[in-house]
C-alpha cells in the first residue's frame, strides 16, 4: 500500500473502523484493553505494508479477520513472556466460597436493574465513560454535546444508581473488591 491513493484509503478505514474495530476486539476478550489501540495499530500497519489492497473486495471483513490473527498472536506472545511454574499452582488456594458467589450473581442482577433504569442518554454516557474510557471532553464530543453537559449527566446517573442500590448491596460490592 504504497501509492498515495492507498495510503489515503488506509486512512479512511482507520478512520471509519477504528471504533468498530476496537469493539471487536473487546468483545474477542483477548486482547487487554491496555493494549486495544496498540494491537489496531498493528492492524492498520500491518495494511500499510499490503502491496495489492485493490485486490480486497470486503475491507471491513479483511480488516477484522487481520485483527482476530493479530490478537492471536499478541496472546500467545503474552502466554510465553510470563512463564509459570508448576509449583504456583500448588499454592493457589480456592479462597471464595460458595455464598460469595450466589451474593455476587444476586448483586450484578440488581444493579443491571438499576442500569435499565437510566435513561438511554445516561446508559450511553456510563457506557463510553467505562468500556471505552472516554473522558468528559471526549464523550461530549463524541455526542455533541458540552463538558458541564455530561458531567451532569454523570452525576445524576450515579445519583439515581445510589439511591437504588442499597446500602447493603453497596457491602457487598465493598467486600467484593477487596
Amino acid at each position: 500500500m504504497t501509492s498515495p491513493e492507498s495510503k489515503k484509503r488506509l486512512s479512511a478505514w482507520f478512520q471509519q473502523w477504528r471504533m468498530p474495530l476496537r469493539k471487536f476486539l473487546i468483545r474477542k476478550g483477548t486482547v487487554r484493553s491496555a493494549d486495544l489501540d496498540d494491537v489496531a495499530q498493528e492492524v492498520f500497519l500491518r495494511l500499510l505494508r499490503y502491496e495489492r489492497a485493490e485486490l480486497i473486495e470486503h475491507p471491513q471483513a479483511y480488516l477484522y479477520k487481520v485483527a482476530a490473527n493479530v490478537a492471536a498472536e499478541w496472546a500467545i506472545r503474552a502466554r510465553s513472556s510470563h512463564p509459570h511454574e508448576p509449583r504456583w499452582l500448588a499454592e493457589l488456594s480456592a479462597e471464595e466460597e460458595p455464598s460469595d458467589t450466589v451474593a455476587r450473581e444476586g448483586m450484578q442482577e440488581r444493579v443491571e436493574d438499576a442500569l435499565n433504569t437510566l435513561s438511554p442518554r445516561q446508559r450511553e454516557v456510563l457506557k463510553l465513560q467505562f468500556l471505552e474510557e472516554l473522558g468528559y471532553a471526549e464523550i461530549a464530543d463524541r455526542l455533541g454535546t458540552t463538558h458541564r453537559s455530561v458531567k451532569r449527566t454523570v452525576v445524576k446517573s450515579y445519583d439515581k444508581l445510589r439511591h437504588q442500590l442499597d446500602a447493603e448491596l453497596l457491602g457487598v460490592i465493598v467486600r467484593g473488591r477487596e
